[in-house]
Parts: C-alpha cells; sequence; structure tokens
C-alpha cells in the first residue's frame, strides 16, 4: 500500500484540517490553515477537532461515498439502464465487465483505504496526545474514527469478497490494515477472512458506541458526524448482511420503539419524516437521516462523479421498465414517484435534483433503513410478524397512506419476507443497497438491457459476483494472493 499512503499521508492529513468543526458554520465554510505537519498537528484542541472532521472529508472521496460507490451499488442490479456505454461513468459495474484494472475496481479501493489510513493515523497518535484536550473528548473522538474505520472496511468487504452468508465468512476477504502506514514496512499484508474483517467492523462499533456522544447538540452534527444511535443503526446493516438476525433484532430494539409511531427513544430521537421528498430536497438533516454526506462548494463531488449529474444531467442511466419502477405495487399515488422525470418517454430518478454543484447531501444511513432490517430479521426468525408487519407499513404508509398490503403478499414469513424486499427497492433506490441485498440473499443479479446495450445476468457461482482485486494493490502488495 506504499503507492497509496508514502505520498498522500501528510497531504489527506492537511485536508483534514480544512474541516474545523467548533461551530456548525465551520463545517460547511471551514477556514484553510497552512504549514502544519505531523510533528505539530495535534498541537491545539482546533487542529485534532480539524483532524476528526478530515475523517468525514475521506468519506467523500468521489469513488466513495461522494458518488460513485453508491451508483455501483444500483447500477450492479436490475433498476437501472446504460444509455451511453461510458465506461467513465460506471459502464463496466452496469454491465459485470470489471476486471482488476477498472477505474471501479481500482479507484473504490483507493479511497477507502486512504481514509483507513487517516482514521488509523488518528487513533495510533490521539493517544500521546491527550494532554491537549479532555480525556472524554478525546475517547469520542476515537470512537468516531472506529465509527468511519468500520464503514470502511464493511464498504469494502461487500464489494471485493464473498458474502458472508455463503460460509459463515471462511473465503477470503481483505488485508486488515489497523496501524497507520507511512512506509513499506507494513506493505505486504494477506487477506483475512470474511469473517476476520466482520469482527473487526463489530469491535469497532461496538466501543464507537460506547464512547461517542448521544448527540451532538445540532441537527447538521447529528446528522454529519457519528453518535451512539449512529454506530447502532450501522450494526443493524452489518448484522443483516451476516444473517444473524437475532443481533440485527437486538440493536434495533434500542433505537426503535416497540410500537408505533416508532422512533428512538433516546440520544437523537430518529423517527421517520413525514414528507419522504423533503428528506431529498428541503432538509437534509431531518431526525430521519441518521448519517449523510454534506456536500458543500469547498468539499463535493462534481461533474461525472456526482450522483446528481450521472442519473439526473447527463441522463446516463434510466428507470428499467422491467424493474422496480413498473412494478405494479408502486402505485402511482406513492408519493416517492414524484422524485422521478419523464424525458423521452424513459424517466430518471430525480433523488439527487439540485444542479452544479451539486451540494445534494449523499444518505448513507436513513431510519427508513433501520426499520426495514428490523423488519426483515423478525421476519426470517418469524419472531413477531405483526410487529414486522407494523414497521412494513410504516415505510409504505408514509409514503402510499392509503395502500393496504394484500394478505397473500404477508400471510407467512416468506411472502412477508419478498414483499420486504419490494419496499427495500422502492424506499432505497439510488442510495446504493441493490447490490447488498442481492449478495446478502446470495440471489442471482438479474439480466438487464435495452435494444442497444445488455447485461447478463450473473450467478453466486461466477466471478463476477463480487469485484476483483485491483491491479494497484495486487502489484505492491506480495502476500495478497497467498
Amino acid at each position: 500500500m506504499k503507492y497509496l499512503y508514502n505520498k498522500t499521508l501528510l497531504y489527506i492529513v492537511s485536508l483534514g484540517l480544512l474541516l474545523s468543526a467548533c461551530m456548525e458554520d465551520e463545517l460547511l465554510f471551514p477556514v484553510p490553515q497552512t504549514d502544519l505537519t505531523v510533528a505539530n498537528i495535534f498541537d491545539t484542541p482546533d487542529r485534532i477537532e480539524g483532524l476528526v472532521n478530515g475523517l468525514y472529508n475521506g468519506l467523500k472521496q468521489d469513488y466513495f461515498y461522494g458518488g460513485r460507490y453508491v451508483m455501483y451499488g444500483d447500477f450492479r442490479g436490475e433498476d437501472f439502464i446504460n444509455n451511453t456505454n461510458n465506461i467513465f461513468t460506471g459502464y463496466d459495474a452496469w454491465s459485470h465487465n470489471l476486471n482488476s484494472s477498472s477505474n471501479e475496481v481500482e479507484f473504490v479501493w483507493r479511497d477507502a483505504y486512504l481514509t483507513i489510513n487517516q482514521t488509523n493515523f488518528f487513533i495510533d497518535n490521539m493517544d500521546d496526545n491527550r494532554g491537549v484536550i479532555t480525556d472524554a473528548l478525546a475517547d469520542q473522538y476515537i470512537a468516531e474514527a472506529k465509527f468511519v474505520r468500520a464503514l470502511c472496511y464493511f464498504s469494502m468487504v461487500t464489494y471485493y469478497a464473498r458474502p458472508y452468508v455463503e460460509n459463515q465468512g471462511a473465503s477470503p476477504g481483505l488485508p486488515l490494515r489497523l496501524r497507520s502506514e507511512d512506509d513499506d514496512t507494513g506493505n505486504d499484508l494477506a487477506r483475512s477472512s470474511v469473517a476476520e474483517v466482520y469482527a473487526q467492523i463489530l469491535q469497532d462499533l461496538n466501543e464507537a458506541e460506547a464512547a461517542l456522544p448521544e448527540t451532538h447538540g445540532g441537527s447538521l452534527l447529528n446528522t454529519t458526524r457519528a453518535h451512539r444511535n449512529t454506530a447502532i443503526a450501522l450494526k443493524t446493516r452489518v448484522y443483516l448482511n451476516m444473517g444473524d438476525y437475532a443481533n440485527v433484532i437486538q440493536e434495533a430494539q434500542k433505537i426503535v420503539s416497540p410500537q408505533a409511531p416508532f422512533m428512538a427513544a433516546s440520544g437523537v430521537l430518529h423517527t421517520l419524516n413525514r414528507d419522504v421528498v423533503e428528506i431529498f430536497r428541503d432538509n437534509f438533516t431531518t431526525t430521519e437521516s441518521i448519517f449523510s454526506m454534506p456536500m458543500t462548494e469547498l468539499s463535493s463531488a462534481t461533474g461525472q462523479n456526482s450522483l446528481g449529474f450521472t442519473y439526473n444531467v447527463s441522463e446516463e442511466y434510466y428507470m428499467n421498465p422491467n424493474g422496480i419502477f413498473g412494478h405494479p405495487e408502486w402505485r402511482s399515488e406513492d408519493a416517492r414517484r414524484v422524485m422521478y422525470r419523464e424525458s423521452d418517454g424513459v424517466h430518471y430518478l430525480m433523488k439527487y435534483s439540485r444542479g452544479a454543484p451539486f451540494l445534494d447531501f449523499v444518505p448513507v444511513i436513513r431510519y427508513a433503513e433501520v426499520l426495514l432490517n428490523y423488519a426483515e430479521a423478525l421476519a426470517k426468525t418469524g419472531n413477531d410478524l405483526p410487529l414486522s408487519l407494523a414497521l412494513l407499513e410504516e415505510v409504505r404508509h408514509r409514503s402510499d397512506p392509503d395502500y393496504s398490503f394484500p394478505a397473500e403478499a404477508v400471510g407467512t414469513p416468506e411472502q412477508l419476507v419478498e414483499t420486504i424486499w419490494l419496499e427495500r427497492r422502492m424506499e432505497l433506490i439510488g442510495e446504493g443497497f441493490r447490490s447488498y441485498d442481492l449478495l446478502r440473499n446470495l440471489l442471482t443479479i438479474p439480466a438487464k438491457g435495452s435494444s442497444s446495450l445488455t447485461a447478463p445476468a450473473i450467478s453466486p457461482s461466477q466471478e463476477e459476483y463480487v469485484f476483483p482485486l485491483p491491479n494497484l494493490e495486487i502489484i505492491t502488495n506480495n502476500l495478497l494472493l497467498n
């Protein structure tokens, strides 16, 4: 990994200081600081907080949660049709034509491991500089770093490794780098197993939950920095991917009330926003938005890296009429169908509707997902089918209040699970979940296409089911393929 770390470590550390967030305005409109080195970067409370915000900024890299990583999660599924055959906007991911040199493969890996190295650098050095801030604040900052690292590793293991449920994580996973690197002494590192990677993700999230604040005191920071309920919410996703439904239920119960209207009882009081369109148009920091990437004129994905550009402005991907958009269960009365527009007889996603410079926040975790995670876990275990249905109805009725699920759609646990999967596709489309949901259930990725461009079905037994390892890692890590 020296090709990543040695040349960029000091640059990234300095970049982190562009996001000092002592006040909310400073998070959105940072003041640059210069002449900073590793030797003095922990010298003041403001610089340390700047480093912490730099970790979140690392998540916003163009090929990560700034846009591209999120897009690829949907492109791999069947709900979008490619319009342009443009390899620079994810065509290889859409067509399952990835190789070790594809931009998607190399640059997602690069941006994720750069951010991981930032978190490792911060964790490694914070303990040596505790006298600058209180121990309680140092513990909180380390917890935020662990949350970011957990999100990075989860994001990577779900793309570059076989699904956990295939063999309980026995397959090769990722090189598990837990120390910062500024030379090549740790460059060669074998892949840990999928199970070992998941164990580290959960360790980081459990430790983060214990030390994160219950709230950051304001809606912007509660949405853009991790707090206790953020870690819990992410754990429901992680456990769902592992097929560990008992733990999905246990975690969800920490932040979901026993009956409707469902909401968190402590910390940030998460609940569904009553207007689904508002959270993508007018207010990115409602209590539904558990964790999002704040896009600003000083820090945002631009052009082809932006969700708004690729889905909407450039018209490179339209809604597959044979996918979820054309499903009869997604009624025209549903408020979520407002977030689409028609052009030349096809429909384009408008969840990210702001034009250049594309300042729509990118949602990473929403409360709607948590409710659906919880509902699915209950249905999979047969634990409490009435509660599972109530959670499902909470999400559907927010957008389509007059809808009633037919008995044949929810009458058995298996029917209820299938209906929850449909709801996930309607609710979470354009937010990167389709690849997760197909792979964690070992489902075939369906074929899709138009008269001019097609992509084949990919079964779980095929190599194309997951991303290949990138060339940049293969040629610099002699233990990667051992």
